[in-house]
């Protein structure tokens, strides 16, 4: 079975996004659409399970972290005067600069938050990358560890060990890698094995012993904490403020659902648009929120249209999908 979306100008269909992902719940896959053995990169969509070293090493308990600050560590945040804030208490109660965080810099997501520092006269800080939470989380977990921090983005580092490790458990399979936009390695997986690390999001109660706990307190940080691990009108926050469920965007088209409550029970989902189109992305995953019976009512992407530079509206968005049941 396939999954499109179709980029229409006028009438004609003037590009096709082919997309492929996997849907996995307590018996296994359970549905696809597309390859299901695809090898993709998790991108930014790993983030809640790198999150989980906070609560495998003690890191959140020694330095008192929030939820908010767990919800942060998982995020591709914008970029906002809040999740600037929330960045630059979690490396205070490290005791650590933002100069110690290894991710880069680059302008806030947000259109708002970035036309202030430039009125401002001010340039972006590392506490500005939308990977700053998830970096501020490794610092923490070297710390727990008692291992030097230096170095935590390398990938022989204990910490990107150890987190290699956790997605290998969770998915059932040894996780390939390469680096990331933000310097730390990135895990790919094929889309069946990524969609099982995302049923244990779900229903962590399935999961093995050691990672129930860690994965039941970083999904609640998420769904308490919607506005920090995206930011106000991306779709993570926007999906996760209307309908319970974890929803984690990644780079180059990835994106990772947690569905606790759906008609066919708990359920992980992974979906790779494989050009890497975010906008395909974004139509592609509501339409498959609706075939597995979950309404989150008007979105900004159903049907988008496709606006040239005058904001005239000269096309749209459509997705067509069908899954293959197993």
């Amino acid at each position: 079975m396939n999954a499109w979306v179709y980029a229409y100008r006028g009438e004609l269909v003037e590009n096709r996004h082919r997309v492929s992902l996997a849907i996995y719940g307590q018996e296994g896959l359970l549905a696809y659409a597309g390859d299901p053995t695809r090898l993709s990169y998790l991108r930014s969509s790993a983030k809640p399970f790198q999150a989980l070293a906070l609560f495998l090493t003690g890191a959140a308990e020694r330095f008192g972290l929030t939820e908010e600050e767990v919800a942060l560590a998982t995020a591709s945040h914008d970029g906002t005067p809040r999740h600037v804030a929330v960045a630059a208490r979690f490396l205070e109660k490290l005791a650590l600069g933002p100069e110690r965080l290894a991710c880069g810099v680059h302008p806030p997501f947000s259109k708002e938050a970035r036309k202030a520092l430039e009125e401002a006269g001010q340039k972006p800080t590392p506490l500005h990358h939308n990977c700053s939470g998830k970096h501020a989380g490794m610092l923490a977990a070297a710390l727990a560890l008692g291992v030097p921090p230096e170095g935590y983005e390398r990938p022989d580092h204990p910490v990107q060990l150890l987190n290699r490790r956790t997605l290998a458990e969770l998915a059932g399979g040894e996780p390939l890698w390469a680096t990331d936009g933000c310097s730390v390695p990135t895990f790919a997986l094929p889309l069946a094995r990524a969609a099982r690390a995302f049923y244990f999001l779900a229903d962590p109660k399935k999961a093995p012993a050691a990672y129930r706990e860690p994965l039941r307190r970083v999904g609640e940080a998420m769904r308490r904490h919607p506005e920090l691990v995206a930011g106000p009108g991306s779709i993570d926050t926007f999906l996760m403020e209307r309908l319970p469920l974890l929803a984690k965007r990644g780079a180059d088209g990835y994106y990772g659902l947690a569905l606790p409550e759906t008609p066919r029970g708990p359920l992980g989902v992974a979906l790779k648009v494989e050009d890497g189109s975010a906008q395909a992305r974004e139509v592609m995953v509501v339409a498959l929120l609706r075939a597995l019976g979950l309404d989150p009512g008007p979105t900004p992407w159903d049907r988008p249209e496709v606006r040239n530079h005058r904001g005239l509206p000269v096309g749209h968005l459509e997705a067509r999908l069908e899954l293959a049941w197993v």
